[in-house]
């Protein structure tokens, strides 16, 4: 449904009230998205795919699955912002092939060796120089989006189609199983991974924040925020099965 269709949908439902009380959420929820995306993405495109993710949780609402309202209607403005940005996909296809292909090397590794994948072992089954491997992170983390419903075993995420009226895929977000196993996947991370990922999700710190913090460079901690990604999404794309949320 178009946004048009949609806002007049719930106007004539009488959701004004709610939509209006909950429009800060919509803003909040923007802004801190923005932080992490580059400057060809406009903050009010996604308040404008925020409102209709608004609209929708509006009309769907069930008061009676134990879910507050905010909460819920956070889900379904940030997946529709989510998807608004994957529809208008800023990164060429080179880059999700790449990232793909990173993936499955950091899973071959890990798996042959029983540790850690490094960066010189990823490089090397890559065909690549460091310096080239490095790069790919670099590109890669300019890109990329990172939370709780973009891990997972589809091509860009474990719940790729979360904006969807399907049974289960808001369940699946707040999932038990599934939130264990992706703590579990970060606490399993490398120490320097792991800090990145806490600063940066946790405390909501910026990579020149980071740099500070650990006495790197921006860029170097770009690096790394990448690898942790690829590292995550290999070990969560052999784990996910046993998860019934795609």
């Amino acid at each position: 449904m178009s946004g048009l269709a949609m806002y007049a949908a719930v106007q004539t439902a009488g959701y004004d009230d709610v939509v209006a009380q909950h429009a800060p959420l919509v803003k909040r929820i923007a802004c801190h998205l923005i932080n992490k995306l580059p400057a060809s993405v406009q903050l009010e495109d996604l308040i404008q795919a925020g409102m209709i993710g608004l609209l929708e949780a509006s009309r769907n609402y069930d008061e009676t699955q134990g879910a507050s309202f905010e909460t819920y209607a956070g889900i379904r403005i940030r997946g529709s912002m989510l998807d608004e940005i994957r529809k208008n996909d800023w990164a060429p296809r080179s880059v999700h092939r790449k990232a793909r292909m990173v993936a499955e090397a950091v899973r071959e590794i890990e798996h042959e060796q029983g540790r850690d994948a490094r960066d010189y072992e990823i490089a090397e089954a890559l065909g690549l120089k460091l310096r080239d491997y490095h790069a790919i992170l670099q590109d890669s983390s300019s890109n990329k989006i990172l939370s709780f419903e973009d891990m997972g075993t589809g091509e860009d995420s474990m719940l790729d189609n979360m904006s969807d009226n399907a049974p289960g895929i808001l369940d699946g977000l707040q999932h038990a199983d599934l939130r264990r196993l992706v703590t579990e996947a970060i606490a399993g991370l490398p120490d320097r991974e792991r800090l990145v990922m806490a600063l940066y999700y946790d405390e909501e710190l910026n990579l020149r924040e980071i740099g500070a913090v650990m006495g790197v460079s921006e860029s170097r901690v770009s690096q790394i925020h990448s690898q942790a990604v690829f590292r995550l999404q290999a070990r969560m794309g052999e784990r996910a099965e046993i998860v019934d949320v795609v």
